[in-house]
Parts: structure tokens; sequence; C-alpha cells
């Protein structure tokens, strides 16, 4: 499998990326559907402008990610990048910047010359989450474990192993028969037809069609052999 793993590794514009993170001691990060909302509701906020989505679990006490850093994408920040992956979120003011959306004078002379950091809005979306869940119950200290994993995917045909897997983490912790029965999961998005961001015409088309993504879905996966790839 042509791929590259590194829990330090630079999440670079163009490449795909399998993301995880757990709760620290393996605590649990969602203790009922408002958390999960909430969470959601920030990773459009401070993910959707840097990465494109095409899978994604939440569980109890971990969530899996597939995502690919978007290009033409200039991050900014008005605070020194002090941590690789511990940077508090109220003390950085971040933009990003969107080079398709300027024109060739207006790019060279407002663009930050700035070097891409796009852990740093998954360093702010863990952050902000675990801000909010610590205040909703009562608790206090770290959340998430640190770093979070990145394991890059270089070879396309991979793109569909990942998908699986993710959609699958449920039935393999044993908390639904079916990908399907489960809430919290860009499963059922997948065969939705409301509007969305997540890619899921991309993700049907890696299964060619519709029929195919839910026959696969219910086939039995390599879970370890996956696992093991990904060392987690």
């Amino acid at each position: 499998m042509n791929t590259m793993s590194n829990s330090q590794i630079r999440l670079e514009p163009g490449n795909f990326y399998h993301i995880y993170n757990r709760g620290i001691n393996g605590c649990k990060l969602f203790n009922e559907p408002k958390n999960f909302t909430h969470f959601l509701e920030l990773y459009d906020t401070l993910i959707s402008p840097v990465a494109d989505t095409f899978a994604w679990v939440l569980m109890p006490n971990h969530f899996l990610l597939q995502v690919k850093i978007k290009e033409n994408i200039v991050y900014k920040y008005s605070n020194a990048d002090r941590s690789i992956d511990a940077v508090r979120f109220d003390e950085i003011k971040w933009q990003t910047i969107n080079l398709s959306d300027l024109s060739a004078c207006t790019a060279l002379d407002s663009v930050p010359k700035k070097i891409p950091k796009a852990h740093l809005h998954f360093s702010h979306l863990f952050n902000a989450y675990s801000k909010y869940f610590n205040s909703y119950n009562g608790r206090h200290g770290a959340l998430f474990e640190r770093p979070f994993k990145r394991k890059g995917i270089t070879a396309a045909k991979y793109f569909k192993i990942m998908v699986l897997y993710i959609h699958n983490n449920p039935v393999h912790h044993k908390f639904t028969e079916t990908a399907m029965d489960y809430p919290w999961s860009s499963y059922l998005t997948c065969i939705s037809l409301l509007p969305t961001k997540l890619h899921r015409d991309k993700v049907i088309g890696w299964f060619d069609d519709e029929a195919n993504f839910k026959c696969m879905h219910d086939q039995n996966i390599e879970v370890e052999k996956i696992e093991n790839w990904l060392k987690i």
C-alpha cells in the first residue's frame, strides 16, 4: 500500500489523509446527541475551509475522518506558530484565503506569505470542542490525545477501503449490526439527496454506483489488517 504514516506529518495541499483521534485515556468525547451535533458544527466552521471531507464517523470515545487538504489555500496567523498540536484556540486569530477566488492582480499584493499548516485548524477544532465539552460537563483538563494521528494515502485504489472501514467502525465495535443503523457517520449522507458539503458523488463513484456502495458495506472487511496498517 503506497502510504506514509507519522503523527507529526504535515498535511499537504492536494493530499488525502486518514485522520484519527480519541479521548485521552479512552475517556468519552460524546455523552449525548447535543455533543455530536456541536462537534459537527465546529468541524464545519473550522475544517471545511481547509479540507474536503469524504467520510467520517463519531464514536463515543473516538472519531475517524477521510479528508483531502484543499489546494489554493493560504493560511494567515497573527500569533506565532509556537506548537504543533497544542495551540490554544482562544489565543489564535486565523484566516484562510482561497487563491482561486482572487484575481491575478489582487493575489500577488494581498495574499500573506505564510507556509500552510492545515494541522493547526484541527488543533483549533480539538481545543474549541474541549473547551465546550469541559464547560458542559463540569470537567477540567485535556480531552483528546495529542498529537492526533494522521496517515497519508497516495494510492487512489485504497480510498474505498478507508470509507468502508470508517463507516463500519460502529459495527466492528458492536454498536450496531449495520453501517446504516448508526446515526453519527457519513454513511446516511452518502445515500441521501439532501444538500451537503460531503463529497458524496466522488465517494459513490469509487464504488461505481449506490447499489454497490450499499452491497460492499454489508460485507465483512479485514478490520485487524487495516488497523495494523493504520497503527491505531
